[in-house]
């Protein structure tokens, strides 16, 4: 083992312990300081201010789920995928083609979901 060694991981084992006693001390603060007033409204959920109706339950459709799916897929995708394949076309033209390949792969998601229907809205 190198000199020295046990005195680098001796100051990350304090950082440590510092940074978990400092946690814990404001959640002691925290939990000592706080306001407790229950009450029935508090405890009710809560979702965009609205009170709940008294049947929880609504079908909602699947083309909702659809639709963020092929979002996140497709347009995220694209935000980061272009601006990386134009850095590796000028250092690393091989690993531009196998990009290609998988924006190829992307558009077929694409065509084969519109082909589907998954795009129509009923």
């Amino acid at each position: 083992m190198p000199e020295g060694y046990a005195i680098n991981w001796t100051v990350v084992v304090l950082a440590a312990a510092v940074g978990v006693l400092a946690v814990a001390f404001m959640f002691a603060v925290a939990a000592l300081m706080a306001p407790r007033r229950p009450s029935a409204a508090k405890a009710m959920p809560y979702e965009s201010g609205i009170p709940p109706a008294p049947y929880p339950w609504a079908q909602l459709s699947i083309r909702y789920y659809i639709f963020a799916i092929f979002f996140l897929v497709f347009d995220v995708e694209a935000v980061f995928l272009f601006p990386w394949a134009m850095v590796f076309l000028k250092s690393a033209p091989p690993v531009f083609y196998e990009m290609l390949i998988f924006i190829g792969v992307l558009l077929f998601g694409i065509v084969y979901g519109w082909r589907k229907g998954a795009l129509r809205w009923r």
